[in-house]
């Protein structure tokens, strides 16, 4: 793919954001202004979630984290703490705000490279552009615009949990602009980010490359808030150039005011970098395009609000994910299929219970690694304040 050297990309990319912001400079459309000239700043907000699970494997000398052991030996039960999230929201004037985001969690895994997940300031101008800078989470899918305790399943997908890998999706660092405008009468998002691309708290960029990435998200029916999105995303990793594509269709239909059916669609592909870096130098293509990654994933969720004393809602979802991370070479596909069943107790997700089976299946079984066919059936708890 051909691309611009990287310091005319660079200027190409502040001019983008430069032209952008000239032309958002409009008065705000603010309801209630002299409520908004009310608050005092810094104002400070304190959210927080807990979600613990437990697990069990119920698949012959597969272990609860999906590896095989031909010995016998491995975990194949366990209780476990996924997220203790405290974020902080400074709100310091009418359009500056500071977010820090961690999960405690992660202690008990080494911590140098987790724990701190957004660490970002936030500046909008107007609902047509806001600038967003330090490490957050940059538009790139579906995903990208959920928070983990309104997900309708166990968990973020395969592929975006691949594509954090990448650079594109997940927690990185860098600089965003996002915004909402109107196109005649399409409603219409957008988001244009640069990134470092190698993770979450890292101390440096591992190269001289960037990673640029746009997502465009049209509202083409809003009775049924049907909305199509298209990403797109292009880079240099160690000298080479990489590029990721993805389109995504999501839609809500109220069958009436107590049922309801949610749904999901999303497929991506991209250059698998961090793979064609893994192979000797003396073995692999000089063309790091020869080793792609390719998903999909669909996720329909039906809902049906109850509201009777202490439980809310019910839900019921089952996503199928498809992910090849290596279709071009060395072909071998994971299928998974997660039907989950949920309790809501208190609304918007203030206190949930799921169970749920998750079922993987590999084209081809490789003892002794995590390509192995597993099914793990969980109990999960959670509890956002």
């Amino acid at each position: 793919m051909a691309l611009f050297p990287t310091k005319k990309r660079n200027l190409l990319f502040y001019c983008m954001l430069f032209c952008i912001s000239a032309s958002a400079q409009v008065k705000d459309s603010i309801p209630n202004q002299q409520a908004e000239d009310n608050v005092k700043y810094p104002a400070l907000q304190i959210k927080g979630l807990f979600q613990a699970r437990y697990l069990t494997g119920m698949t012959k000398d597969v272990d609860v984290n999906g590896l095989h052991h031909a010995d016998g030996s491995g975990t194949d039960n366990n209780f476990m703490i996924k997220y203790m999230r405290v974020q902080v929201r400074a709100q310091i004037s009418k359009r500056t705000e500071v977010v820090v985001l961690a999960n405690l969690a992660d202690f008990k895994n080494d911590p140098k490279s987790r724990v701190l997940e957004n660490a970002y300031l936030k500046y909008t101008f107007n609902p047509k552009l806001a600038f967003t800078a330090g490490q957050f989470r940059p538009w790139f899918g579906i995903e990208e615009t959920y928070p983990i305790d309104i997900i309708k399943s166990l968990d973020w997908s395969n592929q975006y949990t691949e594509f954090g890998k990448l650079g594109w999706t997940s927690f990185q660092i860098g600089l965003s602009a996002t915004g909402q405008l109107q196109l005649g009468e399409v409603p219409f998002q957008y988001a244009v980010s640069v990134v470092n691309g190698n993770g979450k708290n890292q101390v440096n960029d591992n190269d001289n490359g960037k990673q640029y990435s746009t997502r465009l998200v049209f509202g083409l029916a809003s009775k049924y808030n049907f909305n199509v999105g298209l990403n797109g995303g292009i880079g240099e990793v160690f000298g080479k150039k990489v590029y990721a594509l993805g389109i995504d269709l999501s839609a809500l239909v109220n069958f009436d005011p107590k049922w309801s059916l949610d749904m999901q669609l999303e497929a991506k592909q991209a250059t698998n970098h961090v793979l064609y870096n893994a192979v000797d130098p003396e073995l692999r293509s000089s063309n790091p395009d020869a080793y792609l990654i390719r998903g999909v994933y669909l996720l329909p969720n039906l809902r049906y609000e109850i509201n009777h004393r202490n439980l809310s809602a019910f839900e019921l979802s089952c996503r199928y994910e498809y992910l090849d991370t290596n279709f071009r070479i060395n072909s071998n596909p994971r299928q998974t299929i997660t039907p989950m069943f949920g309790l809501e107790f208190l609304k918007n997700y203030g206190a949930r219970i799921q169970l749920g089976v998750q079922l993987d299946r590999y084209k081809y079984q490789v003892a002794n690694t995590s390509q192995y066919n597993n099914n793990l059936f969980i109990i999960q708890v959670q509890s956002r304040f």
